[in-house]
């Protein structure tokens, strides 16, 4: 097994990091509570992720949280407590993500896990984790099973519910192709299915005039999704709406200018990210449309942004190897520093109460990640992470964002 060693909206990424490694207020020792993972020393963190097989892209996720934390310890900690962040090669397979995450759980002893990645994977993992309550955050997966506080309350997504997601590039399509003829690729898996029928609904409701006329599938093993592609490009489809992850994703872009289709192209957030753009091709990719709900990195638009330069200044000193304009890098950033200040508000109550206590309550907290406008949106009662989005359009070079954000 591969082992790998905020702010309140208007503020900066700075002053979150500051805040977290601000000394603990003087209590009595009988004020301090621990669960396991933690101690008056140290906190014990866990995340499963693919380093190696067909997701490594993704890698990078635990590769930022690995810097992130050391440059929080290097100024002190959280509270005074180093991080000690364990991120595990789950290789996008559901039977490793168990063992790695048992021996998380069993043999490390972590406080919780977070930004863990992928629908099946975590899957395989969630009763496990939901029956020895150990916090299960921040997840890379926006499939709608995370968000059931009352059978699974120790899970919660960390990226927008599929459904959402769904819903919102249906109304798009209506508004501004009411008679489209929608083609559709999708993962053939909890993550794909997630996305079709909030999809479908929205056009039915919609009056129908808008339909899919046909689907295809891929799994992650398959080595290209040409043949997919061919099928939807003869379909008559003057919409595709793109579900895919990781190299597939780059492929069916790309695939889809070399055989001179040009549908209006829906693709979904997760796959947004400039290292998978850049593989496909920039000018491939250009005026595709998707949700969006984050800033960039590596583009002009936001290179004067102070969580950006944060975040620049993180990867120049910890992770001079990896591209400044990867996304997927930034993204773990922003949920680095979003569980450091979970981990800040816990103060000396480190229980694993204490801690999904304090991330059900994180209405309003704005991630250096994010735009504007965007703030996550969790309650006890409802682990939505956010309900507002924009839709963006991708000129070849950056997203331009349709108008203002869209609350579901």
């Amino acid at each position: 097994m591969k082992k790998h060693t905020r702010r309140e909206f208007g503020a900066t990424a700075l002053s979150v990091i500051a805040a977290s490694v601000l000394p603990a207020p003087v209590v009595r020792a009988a004020d301090k509570k621990y669960d396991p993972g933690a101690s008056d020393t140290e906190i014990k963190l866990g995340q499963t992720v693919p380093h190696s097989g067909p997701g490594s892209l993704y890698g990078v996720l635990g590769r930022v949280g690995e810097a992130y934390f050391q440059m929080l310890n290097d100024k002190g900690g959280i509270n005074g407590r180093k991080v000690k962040f364990l991120t595990m090669d789950d290789a996008y397979s559901a039977p490793k993500c168990v063992e790695a995450t048992r021996r998380l759980v069993e043999q490390e002893e972590v406080l919780a896990l977070y930004g863990s990645l992928g629908t099946a994977p975590q899957t395989a993992v969630h009763k496990y984790l939901n029956s020895k309550g150990v916090p299960q955050l921040l997840l890379n997966t926006g499939a709608s099973k995370w968000n059931d506080p009352k059978t699974y309350k120790w899970t919660m997504a960390g990226l927008p519910l599929y459904p959402t997601e769904a819903r919102i590039l249906a109304k798009h399509v209506v508004s501004v192709k009411p008679n489209a003829r929608i083609g559709i690729l999708y993962q053939n898996d909890d993550f794909g299915r997630d996305f079709l029928g909030p999809f479908k609904k929205v056009l039915t409701d919609a009056g129908g005039k808008a339909q899919v006329i046909m689907e295809q599938t891929y799994d992650l093993t398959d080595p290209t999704v040409d043949s997919q592609l061919i099928n939807l490009s003869k379909s008559g489809a003057d919409v595709f709406y793109n579900i895919t992850t990781g190299k597939a994703t780059s492929q069916s872009i790309r695939k889809v200018a070399e055989l001179g289709w040009k549908p209006l192209q829906l693709l979904s957030a997760g796959s947004t990210g400039r290292s998978i753009l850049s593989a496909a091709g920039l000018e491939n990719a250009k005026d595709i449309v998707a949700i969006r709900y984050n800033k960039e990195v590596g583009v002009p638009r936001y290179e004067k942004d102070a969580d950006v330069a944060a975040f620049e200044e993180l990867r120049k000193k910890y992770l001079p190897n990896i591209d400044p304009d990867n996304t997927i890098a930034f993204a773990g950033y922003g949920q680095a520093a979003t569980m450091g200040e979970i981990l800040r508000r816990c103060g000396d109550d480190l229980t694993r109460a204490n801690v999904l206590k304090h991330a059900t309550t994180l209405a309003g907290f704005h991630s250096p990640y994010f735009l504007d406008g965007i703030n996550y949106s969790y309650t006890p009662d409802d682990y939505t992470p956010m309900k507002t989005l924009y839709v963006s359009i991708f000129n070849g070079k950056d997203w331009d964002l349709a108008g203002e954000p869209m609350t579901e």
